[in-house]
């Protein structure tokens, strides 16, 4: 059975599955007892599960991956066939993992597919035969729990990439591991930013000094920008009455991510997933005319998921986060142009972070589950596309992918190194106004329904924070910088001079600059500063106070030389003005 291959894409996506496969292969010809998990192709590569009794580690990879190689030059074809249940459960006895996926398929046969002794329940498609999976190589192993369930046994999972060529290889090993090197978790430690305890909690962050520094900045731009763009600040409390969770939908549809409840004055109180509801009962405090609306509410509102500890990582997945949220109140006919609004808005406010490539999508109405009148839908997101097309941009459309409660137009960013983050999200609801029973008076003294517009540019500023170290590599532009000028000077006697440099760079910027006068050796000190990812670091001696000059490195240009004092203010003026 041949099946059709639409894109470049898909073709390398159907190669890395056969390499998957390949994978499987190998292990079961290198190890004893080996049940088979699941294996299918990802964005950069493939993956297998394996319950075994070894542990893997880099040698075994090693070991894998000459098998595979021998593998892939015998150039296996790859044979498809179907089984009915009771045979497909037969092919797969001694498989505890596969024959649980054929009970729970329920499918009238079962696909397989065959290369060599290999034998797996598979739907395709594959290559022809294994010499044309490309160039492969293995990267890593952890663990994954069984279907993604921490009751379930823990398996292996083994990594691996695949690509037409070597050198496309090595361009992606490169990228991998430049990646690796901008790691926040590795950098939020080596620059003393956050750090997340045990003792506390897994997903629970700590802010030191520095990253609390660089938190505070964002939240004041943000709170800035909001301001000046047409926003009210709101805030609300951490937790709620179980009654506004049970209005709002959330104890129906969301309770499984939410912590137990407290009780108080023996009634239950949720701490908060969410602040959509609070911003609700703000709107629903006093009836509304249609001579207020657009609102549009903001709020740094710390909210708190339970997530499952084997999905937290770092900042970018954690249980207790700042969500930059806001909601928007408005008329059905002025959705357009709040969305044209929104847009200018989110794009204004990424760029200023240096994001200048976005990649858009419109998600529309759920093919099954969704509330309101499709007609509703239909001109909600003849809305969308009319204010992404009126800003001339570029989007793809996501069929069925809206959220059950309104369409949604998303928002992703290219970082430094070329990855996509999912960002922004400018999403409709007709579910919460209903549920809340929300209404302005229209121009004729009628009672309407609000559109309700949910809101997010970073997401959460802690997940926005690990993206930031990652695409600056910790070198933070100026105005972010925790320690952006470090002044160190050779001898007492230079120190009034280095103090008036300090007092002019402070007439014009808001930076915390440090004079160390410590007794070190200065290697010592500039090592230090180095690793820091110090934007300045300046050395001033005799010679240099003599000729009112300084010595500068700089974090990005290197070894500057020396220059005037004069110069080198300018400088890092022209630098904060063009960072901020």
């Amino acid at each position: 059975m041949t099946l059709k291959i639409e894109s470049e894409q898909d073709l390398l996506s159907t190669k890395r599955h056969s390499a998957s496969h390949i994978l499987a292969q190998a292990v079961m010809c290198l190890y004893k007892d080996v049940k088979l998990g699941i294996g299918p192709a990802i964005d950069q590569g493939f993956y297998y599960d394996f319950y075994l009794n070894e542990t893997l580690n880099e040698e075994s990879l090693k070991a894998i991956e000459k098998k595979m190689r021998r593998i892939i030059a015998e150039k296996q074809e790859f044979k498809h066939y179907e089984l009915p249940k009771e045979q497909a459960l037969k092919q797969l006895k001694g498989q505890p993992f596969k024959c649980e996926l054929v009970e729970d398929l329920k499918e009238e046969t079962y696909q397989f597919y065959e290369n060599g002794p290999f034998v797996d329940l598979c739907k395709g498609p594959h290559v022809k035969n294994t010499s044309e999976v490309g160039i492969v190589k293995l990267l890593r192993v952890s663990g994954a729990y069984w279907r993604g369930n921490e009751n379930n046994k823990m398996l292996q999972r083994i990594y691996g990439t695949a690509f037409e060529t070597q050198d496309e290889l090595d361009a992606f090993l490169a990228a991998q591991e430049e990646a690796q090197a901008r790691d926040h978790r590795k950098l939020g430690k080596a620059l003393n930013l956050f750090s997340i305890h045990d003792d506390i909690g897994p997903g629970l962050v700590l802010w030191h000094p520095k990253g609390a520094f660089i938190k505070d900045k964002i939240e004041s731009f943000w709170k800035k920008m909001h301001l000046d763009g047409g926003y009210d600040l709101v805030a609300s409390p951490h937790v709620g009455r179980s009654r506004l969770w049970e209005t709002s939908g959330h104890l129906g549809f969301y309770k499984d991510n939410m912590y137990a409840p407290v009780d108080i004055e023996e009634e239950p109180y949720y701490v908060k997933p969410m602040n959509c509801p609070f911003h609700i009962m703000i709107y629903k405090n006093a009836q509304k005319s249609y001579r207020q609306l657009p609102l549009r509410y903001a709020e740094l509102g710390t909210v708190y998921r339970q997530e499952r500890s084997g999905v937290l990582h770092g900042l970018f997945r954690v249980r207790g986060f700042t969500q930059d949220d806001a909601h928007l109140f408005c008329t059905k006919e002025q959705l357009q142009d709040e969305i044209k609004r929104v847009l200018a808005f989110c794009f204004k406010v990424l760029s200023t972070f240096e994001f200048n490539e976005f990649d858009i999508y419109l998600s529309t109405r759920p093919h099954d589950k969704y509330v309101g009148e499709e007609s509703l839908w239909e001109s909600a997101q003849e809305a969308l596309k009319a204010a992404l097309q009126a800003e001339g941009l570029a989007y793809q459309v996501d069929e069925g992918g809206g959220a059950f409660y309104g369409p949604k137009i998303d928002i992703k960013i290219k970082d430094a190194i070329g990855r996509d983050w999912q960002c922004s999200t400018i999403q409709l609801d007709f579910n919460l106004p209903d549920r809340f029973d929300l209404s302005y008076i229209d121009q004729e003294g009628k009672k309407q329904v609000p559109i309700m517009i949910h809101r997010a540019l970073f997401g959460s500023l802690e997940r926005f924070m690990g993206i930031l170290i990652e695409h600056y590599a910790g070198k933070f532009p100026l105005w972010l910088h925790p320690q952006p000028i470090v002044l160190l000077p050779l001898k007492q006697s230079v120190l009034p001079f280095v103090e008036e440099i300090k007092d002019e760079l402070s007439q014009n910027n808001d930076l915390p600059i440090l004079i160390d006068d410590k007794r070190k050796s200065l290697g010592a000190k500039i090592k230090q500063y180095r690793e820091e990812r110090c934007a300045y670091i300046v050395i001033v001696g005799e010679e240099e106070a003599a000729q009112n000059q300084v010595s500068v490195r700089h974090y990005l240009e290197g070894d500057l030389g020396k220059l005037s004092k004069d110069a080198f203010i300018e400088k890092v003026n022209r630098d904060a003005q063009k960072s901020n």
